[in-house]
């Protein structure tokens, strides 16, 4: 074994370990013996953590790392890892970096070369999508949206012209205005929606209707714990004349040619070749 063989295996490693969303019998056994076998691991809330290892007997050391220490505690990860230690981090609830603290300490780790091994498990975007009725097959993931201003707009528009299941997360605080704002852009209401709270636990409940529905529910009752919002793709509008005409005049602007032209917009807006060359060269009436 060579020199540098040698300092590789005597490094330490990082292990991502997900951890229970609510039901704290949800952790693999795997993670289990994971948490029990390294040297620290690295939480948000030492409190909350501590109730898992309890109810799992493990006593390994815990040191935080959250939102407001992260980097200071990357630097911390590091010196344990250069040192042969090898450390866990997990998050109050669920897969770590998923809306959760850990970002800069992956980023440092694999900068620096260090194994980072993933150790999979509960996700409450995927564990609701799952179970929502709602195409699975692509989605797009939001976290939270922003609260206010340009950049909250501009996420309400890019779900209202999404053509994938948008999955997004919103306290109970926001969830009303939240989906009355969506409901309030065109052709919003007649949308599926989803939204899955309090999943895994006692009162896990999906709610589930049109857009329009599903905000009557939500003026109707108050609700509770974090919630998973799914909101269903809407129908592809076919393309008028107008929209075609007006894409190749852009195309040609740009110094294509008119059949160049053609193929690329019957492409972009989902046309027939045929139809925008019709429109390129009409048809003679007929006499």
């Amino acid at each position: 074994m060579d020199t540098q063989t040698k300092h590789q295996s005597s490094r330490g490693k990082l292990f991502i370990v997900a951890t229970p969303i609510g039901n704290l019998q949800d952790m693999t056994f795997r993670a289990v013996q994971t948490l029990k076998d390294v040297d620290v691991i690295a939480c948000e809330d030492t409190r909350t953590s501590r109730k898992l290892l309890d109810f799992y007997t493990i006593e390994t050391k815990l040191m935080p790392c959250h939102d407001h220490n992260e980097q200071y505690a990357a630097k911390q990860i590091l010196d344990l890892l250069e040192a042969g230690k090898n450390v866990a981090l997990i998050s109050d609830a669920g897969t770590p970096l998923i809306n959760d603290p850990g970002y800069h300490v992956v980023h440092l780790l694999r900068n620096k070369g260090f194994d980072v091994v993933t150790i999979p498990g509960a996700s409450s975007p995927i564990a609701a999508l799952a179970a929502s009725g709602l195409p699975t097959d692509i989605f797009t993931y939001l976290g939270f949206l922003p609260r206010k201003g340009k950049l909250r707009q501009a996420m309400l528009s890019r779900i209202a012209d999404a053509r994938d299941t948008q999955v997004f997360l919103e306290s109970p605080k926001r969830i009303l205005k939240t989906l009355q704002a969506l409901q309030s852009l065109d052709d919003m209401g007649a949308r599926p929606c989803v939204v899955g709270r309090e999943l895994t636990k006692i009162y896990e409940e999906f709610i589930h209707g049109t857009l329009d529905e599903v905000v009557a529910h939500f003026q109707a009752h108050d609700g509770r714990g974090e919630m998973v919002v799914m909101i269903g793709a809407g129908d592809i509008k076919e393309a008028d004349d107008v929209m075609i005409l007006d894409a190749l005049h852009q195309a040609q602007s740009q110094g294509l040619s008119a059949s160049a032209s053609a193929k690329q917009v019957a492409k972009d807006l989902n046309v027939s070749r045929s139809r925008v060359y019709d429109l390129i060269h009409p048809k003679a009436p007929e006499q």
